[in-house]
């Protein structure tokens, strides 16, 4: 990180922001273009680690890149305000964000589907009783990256 005076590393709070917003970027490689959807997801520690959740549907380029080219990048960012000027140079802003990178893994385990789906709909909604039909689950696709590298900065 080029600003290391911006540099969060508590991790309590890189781990409240990440639970405070509700939208992740995910960047694919695509060969030789680059695909970003946005898409909710839900967050989790894992261990020594973290793993960011989400789904979509089980065809489509996001699904195919799953399959093809697991390594992604992500970003998550918020608190965004606008600092205002007199001069246009003097605008800034002020905010807060996560980047990294993981490897992007399709859940085929129906116990491991459900899981995935109560902490995505818990991170989005607060609640974490929901029931899934086979059906549902079934035309569902679910997505995990188990992150490898993970910065956070604020202005």
């Amino acid at each position: 990180m080029r600003r290391s005076d911006r540099e969060i590393t508590d991790i309590s709070a890189i781990e409240a922001f990440i639970r405070e917003e509700k939208i992740m970027r995910v960047a694919f490689y695509d060969s030789g273009d680059i695909y970003i959807v946005p898409v909710n997801y839900g967050f989790q520690r894992t261990g020594s680690g973290y793993a960011l959740y989400f789904h979509g549907a089980e065809a489509g380029r996001k699904y195919e890149l799953a399959k093809t080219s697991p390594k992604v990048g992500f970003e998550i960012d918020g608190r965004f305000r606008l600092l205002e000027s007199e001069t246009a140079c003097g605008f800034s802003a002020e905010f807060q964000s996560v980047v990294g990178t993981g490897r992007l893994l399709l859940i085929e385990d129906t116990d491991e589907k459900k899981a995935a789906m109560d902490c995505i709909m818990g991170h989005q909604t607060g609640r974490t009783e929901w029931s899934y039909t086979d059906g549902m689950l079934g035309k569902t696709a679910l997505f995990c990256i188990t992150v490898e590298k993970m910065s956070c900065k604020a202005k």
